[in-house]
Order: structure tokens, then C-alpha cells, then sequence
């Protein structure tokens, strides 16, 4: 950026005071303080907006990094998975083959679905069955009270 030291900056001042006067100087001031605050913001903005490309195109790199890590992973898994597979079918083979009878073909066997319980609450037995003096230590409500009858139960008194 340019390089102003004190006595340019009173150079500066001293020769628009001379030619713009002491009348119109504050304004032209205020101006152009003004123009050079918007000219800062508009460099601050386009500043934001190549970083933000700029770190857009790293993430969506990144992004692609991740993606193709991703399916080699997946690919070496799934090749693990098949490998292992026939391994395991090799060695049952080779273990089923000597039985007698021939091989019987291998159906799954599905589970069946686990029926219905009823969860077994006693909630209202519980709460019927204890004492009333119990509820009344405990503070238990005993009786439902409707939403005026509380607000008449808890107002405070009149003052006369």
C-alpha cells in the first residue's frame, strides 16, 4: 500500500485547505473518508469471496480424496467378504463330503416372528391400593380438581 508518514499527511492537509477552503473542507473530508471506507468494504468483500472459492475447491478436493479412499475400501472389503466365502464353502464341501446319504440341499431356517406381549402394568392397582393416610403425608392428589377451583383454591386474600 502507499506509504504516508506524518509530515505527507500535513503536506496533503495544508494544500487542500489552501485550494478548497475552510468552508468546504469538512464536507470534502467526510466525502471522501466516505469513498475510500466503501473502496476498503468492496476490497474486503472480493478478499472473502476468493477465499471462499479458493476453500471450496480444496473441500470439494478433499471431497474426492475421501470418495475414492472410500471405495477402495469398499472394494477390498467386498473382495475379503467373497474370498472368505468361497474359503468357506471349499472347506464345508470338502467336510460334507464324506457323510453318508449325499449332501441335502441347505434350506434357511427363518425364525418366526416374536408375538405380541402385553406389557403388564399395574399402575392403577398401585395407585388405588395405597393408604390415604400415606397419599396425604406424601402429598398425593387424591381427587382431579378442575382449573378454576384451583385458581380459587390458591388466590391469595382479599385485602379490605
Amino acid at each position: 500500500m502507499l506509504d504516508f508518514g506524518f509530515d505527507k499527511i500535513a503536506l496533503i492537509g495544508a494544500v487542500a485547505l489552501i485550494v478548497i477552503g475552510p468552508e468546504k473542507l469538512p464536507r470534502v473530508a467526510r466525502t471522501v473518508g466516505a469513498l475510500i471506507g466503501k473502496a476498503q468494504r468492496y476490497v474486503a468483500d472480493v478478499k472473502a469471496d476468493v477465499n471462499r472459492s479458493i476453500e471450496l475447491e480444496e473441500l470439494q478436493k478433499m471431497k474426492k480424496q475421501f470418495e475414492t479412499a472410500a471405495t477402495d475400501i469398499q472394494g477390498t472389503v467386498q473382495r475379503e467378504v467373497t474370498e472368505a466365502g468361497q474359503a468357506f464353502e471349499s472347506s464345508w464341501n470338502s467336510a460334507t463330503a464324506g457323510l453318508e446319504g449325499g449332501a441335502m440341499p441347505m434350506t434357511p431356517i427363518e425364525p418366526s416372528p416374536p408375538t405380541y406381549q402385553r406389557p403388564n402394568k399395574k399402575w392403577r392397582l398401585k395407585r388405588g391400593a395405597t393408604p390415604l393416610w400415606f397419599k396425604q403425608r406424601q402429598g398425593i392428589r387424591r381427587q382431579a380438581q378442575s382449573g378454576a377451583a384451583r385458581v380459587a383454591r390458591f388466590r391469595p386474600p382479599r385485602a379490605r
